[in-house]
């Protein structure tokens, strides 16, 4: 008759990981309004390596990821695939 004691569920205090797409790192440069070579120089990369992370060619390091979440959060970036696109911002 002895019933074994439930823990109740514990709440993990980590986020969850986001995933840093083409899409994502794009709408997060949009939405900053910088160009790749000013999102370059945020994160010192090569503006290259935005483009290349844009375009699906490569992924960022999983530290990067972290940087982006960072930045995004100071931001006040919200990612939603379903919104409208932002245009480009033009070089100054």
């Amino acid at each position: 008759m002895s019933e074994e004691y439930q823990y109740p569920p514990i709440e993990s205090r980590r986020r969850a990981r986001q995933e840093w797409d083409a899409q994502r790192i794009r709408a997060l440069r949009l939405h900053m309004r910088m160009t790749q070579q000013q999102m370059a120089n945020e994160l010192e990369v090569r503006q290259q390596t935005i483009s290349e992370w844009e375009t699906g060619i490569h992924r960022p390091h999983r530290s990067t990821q972290k940087t982006l979440s960072m930045v995004a959060e100071r931001a006040g970036f919200v990612y939603d695939a379903d919104a409208p696109q932002l245009e480009e911002p033009e070089e100054a």
